[in-house]
């Protein structure tokens, strides 16, 4: 579920970059619009109350939860429209770095070896993927991403911390948030909220499908896994961005990006098959799902 989550977000990349004609703020806002409209109409199909009311109802945990996924949305869209796939990927794949740091501090979860060792070398994947291209990036761009990566980290353990709860409310929480500041800032720059019918699009798809179904599977996912292990996992995104650009945008990412993203594969992989070997399963108990 963890790895499938990352699967699922990272075809964002493709949708934030087709649509070209609107600014990182505006396709923010009509993603936010995708996300609330799907996650209010499911609850309501379901007899729930209002999951955006919840998600400034339900506790302290729950809004540093929206604040950390508002964090990690802005700053990653907006590097994937401000600089390359690469860097907004190699900046953005620092997470599991930020993620066991806060695990230790916050959960003081403890992690072995294997998880250590999968980070290192992912990290060391992603260093090559990036070799000679960093400075084709714009810096604020690189800045957004680790941003991105510090708010993941952030909300990866405020999930963690109590895996028996629905988390769902979270992204309608933070998506009317995000509405409020890209909104006013599209204001300020005189442009008008409303992009090209394609872009908007886009941008409803993004967010009503692709961050939906992505975030209910790391939710999913986090019942059973230690917060530092999902941050590892979930950069299974990271690792598909260079290749949907390949394979949708026609982009040619160089040597050095497959051969890093391969070295993260394996890390990820790794840690997956090397942490299921021997365990031994056990029941999962009655939960109300997750919407």
């Amino acid at each position: 579920m963890a790895l499938g989550a990352g699967a699922v977000w990272s075809f964002g990349a493709v949708t934030a970059r087709l649509a070209d004609e609107a600014d990182a703020f505006q396709y923010l806002i009509w993603r936010s619009i995708g996300i609330i409209a799907v996650i209010e109409l499911l609850a309501r199909r379901r007899g729930k109350p209002s999951q955006t009311v919840r998600a400034y109802t339900s506790g302290r945990t729950m809004m540093v939860a929206n604040l950390m996924l508002l964090l990690a949305s802005l700053g990653f869209v907006y590097a994937v429209k401000t600089t390359t796939a690469a860097n907004a990927a190699f900046l953005g794949s620092t997470t599991p770095v930020f993620g066991v740091i806060a695990a230790r501090l916050f959960l003081s979860e403890r992690f072995n070896r294997i998880t250590v060792l999968s980070i290192c070398l992912a990290f060391a994947g992603l260093v090559i993927m990036v070799a000679g291209d960093l400075e084709a990036g714009s810096m604020v761009g690189n800045l957004a991403a680790l941003s991105a990566a510090i708010g993941f980290a952030g909300y990866a353990v405020c999930v963690r911390s109590d895996p028996t709860q629905d988390w769902s409310p979270v992204l309608p929480g933070y998506g009317i948030m995000m509405i409020g500041i890209c909104g006013a800032v599209t204001l300020a720059h005189g442009e008008s909220l409303v992009p090209p019918a394609t872009d908007l699009a886009y941008a409803l798809i993004h967010g009503a499908v692709i961050i939906v179904v992505g975030t209910i599977m790391f939710n999913v996912a986090s019942r059973q896994v230690p917060a530092a292990a999902m941050t590892v996992f979930a950069q299974s995104e990271m690792v598909l961005v260079p290749l949907w650009s390949f394979t949708f945008l026609a982009e040619r990412p160089p040597l050095t990006t497959w051969i890093g993203g391969a070295i993260i594969m394996v890390a990820i992989i790794g840690k997956a098959v090397l942490d299921a070997r021997g365990t031994k399963v056990l029941p999962v108990p009655a939960l109300e799902p997750v919407l």
